[in-house]
Formats: structure tokens, C-alpha cells, sequence
């Protein structure tokens, strides 16, 4: 096969075939089954030597069409409540497959001026729907780690200035780690990103009230009272068990009395902002020093992209500006995006950002909002009507967390049979829902944040859940 120079007239017969896959993929998601665990055998059929000669674009996009058509987990569809997933709006879509297209590097100005300055729109846009006061920057990274990561590199700073040394130039050795204090919510994100950036996995100080992970208000303000040192403390703003939120308001006014660096990790729980009856949930996060949350969650646009907030972004341009002849300077008054990121080469994950809010606005994300909310509570009914479910937390956004409890088990054997469930409905894969554990309880926890999703969806999972019980039995 020729040098792909040669081959450049496959390029408009291969986009058209894969449009029209992409199309017939997206059209299905509301009636294929999720998963169908019987098809991963195909994924053999694309294990081979590598090819010494090709057989063309088309050739190629048609085998990956047809075997990924067949093995792809539809996490972007309706009936996918595994993880707090979303799915992609028309409108995101549309626009990631022009990102694609455009193939920009969002590092800085010269690389791309179109994904410097719609970035820039991005972030603002986003700033604006989450009602957050305007001093806050912030850019676009993969998720949620590496948005906890940026944001705690800020927090690492601050803290590093304080204690009067330079941890970005001079590094960690000798110092004495800041102390971490968090509830029983924290995300395992938020974990290993302080493991990365050398304050120690171990260093956080998990204050919980009880055996959910609620955070023991008395014993972070006795803490804060008796350190010595500058604190970062983690909110947690949406856990994923239950969708349960810290008191953030209360730990703010704490953190100021303290001054302490506070970092709310609000990965989809941010959006509770957007729906009048579910504000409250976040009241005080206008207060935070750092905030995450992603964009690939409730926001719908494709994998990955995520945004850190940062009240005082130039502590990520002094952590993370590279310098080298060819790059910009420092000090251009030109965005340069990547100064603000630990990615240099960085896709253009604002076009996606950018049109979905164009398409649909604030009023219409306010109203997927709380469609979802009203599809949690819809849930929640049917679970409290089902003599063979329990639900085991209040359902405060958009997860409903509940098992299977059949009389005459004890908790073991509940434990096992949830369990064996969970398997057995992820393999059946008409809808994905997995386990968990809650309270020391093996538990379903769906979480509702796909544009697609009705309420035919969210009640299908409770029919297979018991058609799978009562076939068991």
C-alpha cells in the first residue's frame, strides 16, 4: 500500500463512511442495549501482527465501525447509570467531530489563536452559569483528577508561601506536609492527586461523623484550632454513593476564621447551582479558593474535559508557565491557555463547551436539570413502593441509592446477593448498573445525568433489577 500522500482522495469517501456509522451508533442509543457481553470475542478479531502493508482508510473504518459498533459500552446513552456519566448533546457532539477536524493545540495563542480564545469564552461561560464571582480563572483539563491536580497544585503554592519557601522551584525535601482535612467524602481523585504532587496520600485527615463519611463539623473546627501550620481542606460537593453534599457554607466560615485554603471538589455536584430547588445543596462554594468539576458528567460533551477554577489563577501561571525560545513569554498579554494546565499538548475542548451553551443556554441546562432531579425522585417512589427494595439515603440530586432486601436474609447473605445482582445485571446489559458499598452495605447507586434519559429508562432498572431477582429464586 502507498505512502498516505498518495491515498489523499480517500479522505472525503472515508469521513462520509464514518459520519454515517457515527450516526447510526448515536440514532441506536436509546434501543440498543447497553452492553452485550457476548460480543467482546470480536475485540479478537483486531488483536493482529501489525499489517506490514495497509488496505486502505475505508477498508480500516469499516472493520473498526462494524467490531466497535458491536463491543462499545453505550455509556453515552440513556439507560447507562454505572458511573456519573454523561452522555453528548447534538450539539456537542457536532462540534467535537469539528475539533477533530480542526486538530488545534490549545497550548498557547501561536499554536492556536481559535482555541486560546474560545477557551477563554469557555471558561468564562461556564464561571457565569455556575454564578461564580468573577475573580475566579480557570482552564480546561482531561476530568476530575487532573482538575483536583491543578487546583491543589494552587493550594500547594499558597501553602508553600506561607510556610515562606518556594515548592514549585525548590521543591518538597525537608519540608513539613501541610495538613489535609477533609470528611469521609473525598474522592479517591482528590487522593491521588496529593500523592502526585508530593503532600502524601496518607496526609489526609478524614473527619467523619458516621460510617456514610458525613463530615464531623466540631472535629474539623478542633483541628483547624489546633494546627500550627497552613490547612487545605477538601469539600466534597455531590459524593458518589449517594449524591450527598458537605456543609460547605459551614466549612467556609471556618476556613476564613482559620485562613485556610479551601478546595471544593464539585465534579457534578456543581450543577446543583443550576436548579432552584437544589441551590441550596452548594450555598458557600462562591467562597472556595479552588473548584472542579467536569464538563463530560452533567454538562454532556464528550470525553474527556474537565475545568479547575482557581480564585487566584495566577498561582497557576507561576507553578506551571514553561519557558523555551520557541514558546511564548511569560508575560504575553496573549492567552496562553497551557500556562495554566500541567498539559502541553492539549486538545481544543472548548468548541464542544462553547456549542453546547450557544445551542441550549442556562435555561435549557436549568431544565435538564431538573427533569433529572424529578427522575431521581420518580425513582426513589418506586423503590420506597417495592417491598423487596430498600433505599438507604435520602436522595438530595440526582443518585438514588438502594439494594435488594428480600425478607428472611441477614446482611451477609444481603451483601452476597446484591452482589451476585450487580454482576448479573451488568452482564444481561440491558441497563448498566453496578454495585457499590454504602454504609458498609453492598448497594445499586444509578446516577441520572444523560441528556436522554426519561423515565422509562430509570424504571426499566427496576424491572430488570427484579426480574433478575425472581428468576434467581
Amino acid at each position: 500500500m502507498a505512502d498516505p500522500l498518495e491515498l489523499r482522495d480517500e479522505l472525503e469517501p472515508a469521513l462520509g463512511a464514518a459520519a454515517r456509522e457515527a450516526t447510526a451508533y448515536a440514532r441506536g442509543l436509546g434501543d440498543d442495549p447497553v452492553h452485550d457481553s457476548t460480543s467482546d470475542r470480536l475485540l479478537d478479531e483486531l488483536d493482529r501482527p501489525l499489517p506490514e502493508h495497509g488496505r486502505g482508510a475505508v477498508e480500516a473504518l469499516a472493520e473498526l465501525a462494524a467490531r466497535g459498533r458491536a463491543t462499545a459500552t453505550r455509556s453515552s446513552g440513556p439507560r447507562f447509570f454505572h458511573f456519573v456519566t454523561g452522555g453528548t448533546t447534538p450539539a456537542a457532539l457536532g462540534a467535537d467531530w469539528l475539533t477533530s477536524a480542526f486538530d488545534q493545540n490549545g497550548f498557547a495563542w501561536e499554536s492556536s489563536s481559535l482555541a486560546a480564545r474560545m477557551e477563554g469564552i469557555a471558561v468564562r461561560w461556564l464561571r457565569e452559569l455556575f454564578e461564580l464571582p468573577g475573580d475566579f480563572g480557570g482552564a480546561l483539563v482531561t476530568g476530575a483528577t487532573m482538575a483536583n491536580f491543578t487546583g491543589l497544585i494552587a493550594a500547594r503554592g499558597w501553602w508553600a508561601e506561607r510556610a515562606g519557601f518556594d515548592a514549585d522551584d525548590a521543591g518538597l525535601a525537608g519540608a513539613r506536609p501541610p495538613a489535609i482535612l477533609s470528611g469521609g467524602y473525598v474522592h479517591p481523585s482528590a487522593v491521588q492527586a496529593l500523592g502526585m504532587l508530593g503532600l502524601g496520600r496518607t496526609n489526609v485527615q478524614r473527619l467523619a461523623r458516621d460510617g456514610a463519611g458525613r463530615v464531623d463539623l466540631d472535629a474539623l473546627a478542633r483541628a483547624l484550632a489546633r494546627e500550627d501550620r497552613p490547612a487545605i481542606v477538601i469539600a466534597n460537593a455531590g459524593e458518589v454513593n449517594a449524591g450527598d453534599f458537605d456543609p460547605i457554607d459551614a466549612i467556609a466560615a471556618l476556613v476564613r476564621e482559620h485562613d485556610a485554603w479551601l478546595h471544593v471538589d464539585g465534579a457534578f455536584g456543581l450543577f446543583a447551582r443550576l436548579a432552584p430547588e437544589s441551590r441550596h445543596l452548594v450555598a458557600g462554594v462562591e467562597h472556595a479558593d479552588s473548584i472542579t468539576v467536569d464538563a463530560h458528567k452533567w454538562l454532556n460533551v464528550p470525553y474527556d474535559c474537565g475545568i479547575s477554577f482557581v480564585r487566584e489563577p495566577r498561582r497557576l501561571g507561576r507553578a506551571l508557565t514553561v519557558g523555551a525560545p520557541y514558546l511564548p513569554d511569560a508575560d504575553d498579554p496573549r492567552p496562553n491557555r497551557g500556562f495554566l494546565t500541567p498539559e502541553n499538548s492539549r486538545r481544543a475542548r472548548a468548541l464542544a463547551i462553547w456549542a453546547t451553551l450557544r445551542a441550549y443556554g442556562r435555561d435549557g441546562y436549568r431544565a435538564m436539570v431538573e427533569r433529572h432531579l424529578a427522575l431521581a425522585r420518580q425513582l426513589a417512589d418506586r423503590v420506597d413502593r417495592e417491598p423487596e427494595l430498600e433505599r438507604l439515603a435520602e436522595v438530595k440530586l440526582n443518585i438514588v441509592c438502594f439494594r435488594v432486601r428480600p425478607s428472611g436474609l441477614d446482611e451477609d447473605a444481603l451483601d452476597a446477593l446484591n452482589g451476585a445482582l450487580g454482576e448479573r445485571l451488568l452482564s444481561d446489559g440491558r441497563v448498566f448498573c453496578g454495585t457499590t458499598v454504602y454504609d458498609g452495605k453492598v448497594a445499586f447507586r444509578p446516577a441520572i445525568v444523560n441528556w436522554q434519559t426519561t423515565e422509562p429508562d430509570v424504571q426499566m432498572l427496576v424491572d430488570r433489577l427484579l426480574e433478575l431477582l425472581h428468576r434467581q429464586s
